[in-house]
């Protein structure tokens, strides 16, 4: 039997199976229809002696599973923060999968890491990051910014003298983490992880961006290593931190500044919407995700270190029978996978088609549908936006918080338009977030359309 035909039936099956989900993107019902242990049942809980043929298990998977599938890259999709998969990076992916490299070593593996590397400047030049900036293709953003707070946790110790590496953190001074007040949970997680607990929380403002004067008091109500976390792009308003002002006042703590980006760090790639970034470039790490606005498959977490060395002191591992590169830093020396795949490819492949005026063609979409949706909610009796609308987030409420959480599920039952239900400064709230690369001002014009409908049957009722 030849490879083509040990191959070629799964997956030819896989592109049909695929070819079937993805006709549904723009119009198909946007919430799953079976829950999990529906699923289970329909793709059968007892494991078999021997399984059929590939192809009939790729149909089973497909039959028993896709009821249970939400259309998240639906263009009408905003809940969380997620985007979809633009055709060329879900080739791509398709590709890196069929190659299945592990891109630890660039010695080894010189097809995928030459990619990615070319997608690493590649992002540090769109996103103005400083030249010479490190990059490393993780997870997603939470482990971006794990990547990025351990660096930060363990240049801060070694300027105190601290050799965390070695010696660990017991016994060390102890690392002061700052971070605001409406930060994402996955910052939380972060410092946790890092060994630094949850941190202190530091005063806001209406919008979510951190104070700079509290950020001052906080730095200057302590002393030793610090580690700020600045945000770009709050999960609500989607305002952004303060960067020039924050950065300075970091700095001249001598606390590491790390910047969680997930969403909002592409804003620098739109020349409209980059004065939200002004000063972002002073920090010293950068996390942000593809997947979100990029629109890159699961899973792409980009994390980004302006110095190399602290960045490799934490993350390189080393051992004799790895074809390690002494000169040049392989991939596994920027994460903190030595086994993963390269998902650094999806990303070369979608710069490499958009180009520097397609990215910023792209985020500014996304920035302008969001404008769409809020003048529209507007516009509906009763409607009310809560955030200053300058990025990609949308927080409507309608009226009493029962009455939100009522049109919410109306919405959701609709299927048209999906927001997620959430609370924000104390009040129930649907939050829109547009990320999607096929949602532009037609598309947001329908989302408001579902709003308006899920509005008038909960008025009916």
């Amino acid at each position: 039997m030849s490879d083509r035909d040990e191959f070629g039936p799964v997956l030819d099956e896989a592109v049909l199976l695929a070819g079937r989900w993805l006709e549904g993107v723009r119009d198909g019902p946007i919430p799953p229809t079976a829950d999990v242990d529906e699923v289970k049942d329909a793709l059968g809980r007892e494991l078999p002696d021997r399984g059929p043929d590939p192809v009939t298990v790729l149909r089973s998977l497909a039959r028993g599973a896709e009821p249970g599938l939400m259309r998240i890259h639906s263009p009408r999709f905003h809940g969380w923060v997620m985007g979809g998969a633009q055709p060329v990076a879900l080739g791509a992916d398709w590709l890196t999968s069929a190659w299945d490299q592990n891109n630890g070593l660039r010695s080894v593996t010189p097809g995928v890491a030459g990619a990615e590397e070319l997608a690493a400047a590649w992002l540090v030049d769109l996103l103005g990051l400083p030249s010479g900036s490190e990059v490393g293709f993780v997870t997603g953003a939470t482990l971006a910014n794990v990547t990025g707070m351990l660096a930060g946790r363990d240049e801060v110790l070694r300027r105190a003298g601290w050799d965390a590496a070695a010696d660990g953190l017991a016994g060390g001074p102890r690392v002061r983490v700052l971070v605001g007040a409406e930060r994402h949970g996955s910052v939380d997680s972060a410092s946790a992880i890092a060994g630094l607990g949850h941190g202190r929380a530091v005063e806001v403002d209406d919008q979510g961006r951190m104070r700079v004067d509290a950020l001052r008091a906080a730095l200057d109500d302590g002393e030793g290593p610090a580690l700020v976390v600045l945000q770009a792009g709050n999960i609500h308003s989607g305002a952004f931190d303060p960067f020039a002002e924050a950065v300075e006042v970091a700095h001249a703590a001598g606390a590491w500044v790390h910047v969680d980006g997930a969403f909002g760090l592409w804003a620098a790639a739109a020349p409209g919407l980059r004065s939200l970034m002004a000063g972002a470039e002073q920090a010293d790490s950068w996390a942000t995700d593809a997947h979100k606005t990029l629109n890159v498959p699961y899973d792409c977490g980009i994390v980004a270190v302006a110095d190399p060395a602290a960045l490799h002191r934490t993350m390189a591992q080393h051992a004799a029978y790895l074809a390690s590169s002494d000169t040049v830093a392989d991939p596994s020396d920027r994460v903190p996978e030595l086994s993963r795949r390269a998902r650094g490819v999806p990303v070369y492949a979608t710069l490499a088609q958009l180009g520097r005026a397609g990215v910023a063609d792209l985020v500014q979409q996304l920035a302008d549908a969001a404008t769409v949706i809020a003048d529209g909610i507007r516009g509906i009796p009763g409607g009310e936006i809560l955030n200053e609308v300058v990025y990609t987030q949308v927080c409507a409420a309608f009226g009493d918080d029962e009455r939100t959480r009522a049109i919410g599920a109306a919405l959701l039952a609709d299927g048209t338009a999906l927001a997620s239900p959430s609370t924000w400064h104390g009040r129930a709230v649907l939050r829109f977030s547009v990320s999607n690369w096929l949602t532009d001002a037609a598309e947001a014009a329908r989302t408001v359309a579902a709003v308006e409908r899920a509005v008038a049957a909960v008025t009916v009722s």
